[in-house]
């Protein structure tokens, strides 16, 4: 989507004769060399390896040869400096699905290209660094994290003094649906579905869930997983789903808890699918996340 935008927004400027030569210094006659480009959108999701061994840029490993390092994360971010320079990078690291994984910066100067042998264009991210290193290291928080938990400490204090207004109460009164950001919190679906198997948790990934198509009532498939809402103790606290549009454009995003959703795998070929028991028009209708 964000190249879609990008390339309208540039036959825009250019088609636009308003704009002269003298209008138009800011900008290069870029052509990508592979050799010595990268897009830091190739880098957002890969994965990063740690080693004890001496590692330099131009190394090139035997196919499998990564299995011989530690897996400690993938890259969530990259921070650039205010001249435009990669400072560092952010890695989420340890856990599974989210849980148990925090954020720690590894500055671009120690990442090492490793390429893969073969006709391929594949290529190893890895960091000189111990297992015990990588536990150790500092943890990385993202500007506006701060005043993020000021904020829900605030909402917090607000909610106990509300609370403590209210009557206890009636031990006779019916129960209520549960509820979740000011609505009802939807039902897991259970359906036993020709071909999958309910997917356990635990061996699941962020990077397996990111991206997987969810599926409504009758099975239609009315979005997908955006992202994983995280809590500060590494619990998963929600699934952001996109719901409906065409091409990014027109999305509804919203939040739901885990517990609303019912993950299967397919019996022969793995791939995941999620199931919400809802449809697209009802999830559209669900209060927007704006996180």
């Amino acid at each position: 989507m964000k190249r879609f935008l990008l390339t309208t927004a540039t036959a825009l400027v250019m088609g636009t004769s308003a704009y002269g030569a003298a209008h138009t210094g800011a900008f290069s006659d870029l052509t990508f060399d592979a050799e010595r480009n990268l897009n830091a959108s190739e880098l957002i999701g890969m994965r990063v390896y740690a080693t004890e061994e001496s590692i330099e840029d131009g190394m090139s490993v035997a196919e499998g040869g990564e299995t011989e390092w530690d897996d400690i994360g993938e890259i969530n971010e990259i921070v650039l400096t205010r001249d435009g320079d990669v400072e560092a990078v952010i890695i989420g690291v340890g856990g599974f699905l989210g849980m148990g994984e925090r954020d720690a910066a590894v500055s671009m100067d120690q990442i090492r290209f490793v390429a893969e042998d073969g006709e391929g264009d594949d290529f190893f991210l890895v960091v000189n660094a111990s297992a015990a290193g990588v536990q150790d290291s500092p943890e990385y928080e993202f500007a506006g994290d701060a005043l993020d938990m000021a904020e829900e400490d605030q909402s917090d204090d607000t909610d106990m003094a509300e609370s403590d207004e209210e009557a206890m109460p009636d031990a006779t009164e019916e129960e209520t649906v549960p509820m979740t950001e000011n609505r009802p919190m939807l039902t897991r679906p259970m359906a036993e579905r020709e071909g999958f198997t309910e997917a356990p948790r635990d061996e699941l990934t962020a990077e397996d869930l990111t991206g997987t198509s969810v599926y409504g009532s009758d099975d239609e498939d009315v979005g997908e997983i955006h992202s994983l809402i995280v809590s500060e103790d590494g619990q998963i606290e929600r699934a952001v789903l996109d719901i409906g549009g065409f091409l990014g454009l027109g999305e509804h995003r919203i939040a739901v808890t885990l517990d609303e959703l019912q993950i299967v795998r397919s019996d022969e070929d793995g791939t995941l699918r999620v199931y919400i028991d809802s449809t697209q028009e009802a999830l559209e209708q669900q209060p927007e996340y704006e996180g």
